[in-house]
């Protein structure tokens, strides 16, 4: 059902089965997959790739211009995946020139009301982002993260997979897989152990990491560190790939002295 007070442009390509409620707007290049809602007074703008089976409630704003200065009107691009839900007011901004021009979200997701999403940032799956969480451009969000609400993340900020942020944190540092950080100035507090416990992993692999994270922050050459951690396993992997794969001019979230 499409509602004859919405505004779609003939260039835009809608699946099968979608809702589109009163007072949308759809714009120029969008492509919006099968099963869709657009509860009402949604609006998605140019070049934004929709997949399939997502909910958008009122008042959000995706596919919107960077809010970057550097922004000069390149053509750019969203992409979304499929079975996301985005609450009231959510706003997802396309990339920019200086970060590949394109934003990319991908699947499973849960984005509450007013959170927002800026340009080139790059969101895994299975992800939770809370009431007024603000992402800055270019973070990179790993698949299985919790931001508690009224969170805030500092542009080029990489969350590594399976991590948890309390409730309105300051996120300036990046950080390391399965941990739980928060404060007004993000610092490391733990494990996410029952994050951990619920992905099935054993309580000799969980001390044998929390081991390793423990001494990362003694180390004064986490390069060299990294690369002598003996194993294979899918939480010594995921450490090494995030650090291989972090920022160099970013530290790691730490313990609070």
């Amino acid at each position: 059902m499409i509602s004859s007070k919405s505004s779609i442009d003939s260039s835009a390509v809608i699946g099968k089965n979608v809702l589109i409620g009163d007072f949308c707007v759809i714009g120029k290049n969008v492509k919006i997959d099968d099963n869709c809602k657009l509860i009402h007074s949604v609006n998605i703008q140019a070049n934004s790739k929709i997949g399939k089976n997502n909910v958008f409630y009122p008042y959000s704003s995706i596919g919107s211009v960077p809010q970057d200065l550097k922004y000069r009107g390149e053509e750019s691009f969203l992409e979304i995946g499929d079975n996301n839900i985005f609450r009231e007011s959510c706003t997802i901004s396309l990339g920019t020139e200086h970060g590949g021009l394109i934003t990319k979200i991908g699947s499973n997701s849960l984005f509450m009301i007013n959170s927002h999403i800026g340009h080139d940032c790059q969101i895994g799956n299975n992800i939770i982002i809370a009431n007024n969480v603000a992402l800055a451009g270019h973070c990179i969000i790993n698949d299985d993260v919790i931001i508690g609400g009224n969170s805030a993340v500092l542009q080029f900020t990489n969350i590594g997979v399976g991590s948890m942020i309390g409730g309105m944190t300051g996120v300036d540092r990046d950080i390391l897989p399965y941990s739980l950080s928060k404060g007004n100035r993000c610092y490391y507090e733990n494990l996410n152990l029952i994050g951990l416990k619920r992905k099935g992993f054993s309580n000799q692999e969980i001390e044998e990491y929390k081991r390793i994270v423990l001494n990362i922050f003694k180390t004064d050459n986490l390069k060299k560190y990294i690369h002598d951690i003996k194993g294979d396993g899918v939480l010594i992997k995921s450490l090494k790939d995030f650090i291989e794969s972090k920022n160099p001019n970013r530290d790691i979230c730490r313990p609070n002295k």
